[in-house]
């Protein structure tokens, strides 16, 4: 379930026409790096594992919408980040990751 998540992700920014071809590029890229540290969460905490990776996805999709819900995408990124933040001691790459991606997706103008 969470690497379907990650795939419909990656499917999504792949066939994006809104993001430029050097951000999709970064963002698949980081998409690649999320497996396996989403992949060391799940061993332990299944549900918080499933649950960031639906926000990664449900933030990725509001991005590439023609018409964004800012204010969503912002909630969405924050949900994220606190999701992450209770793993900054045990799993410091996944805090990363989401440092890294809510950066790249808030450079594309969110």
């Amino acid at each position: 379930m969470i690497d379907e998540h990650i795939e419909k992700t990656k499917s999504a920014i792949e066939s994006a026409g809104n993001i430029p071809a050097d951000k999709k590029a970064e963002l698949l890229g980081l998409l690649s790096k999320l497996k396996p540290t989403i992949a060391k969460v799940s061993e332990t905490h299944h549900d918080d594992a499933r649950s960031i990776a639906r926000l990664v996805e449900a933030s990725a999709q509001e991005t590439i919408r023609d018409q964004k819900k800012p204010e969503l995408t912002k909630r969405l990124l924050h949900e994220l980040k606190q999701s992450a933040e209770n793993f900054e001691a045990s799993h410091p790459e996944l805090v990363a990751f989401v440092t890294k991606y809510s950066a790249l997706l808030s450079a594309l103008g969110i």
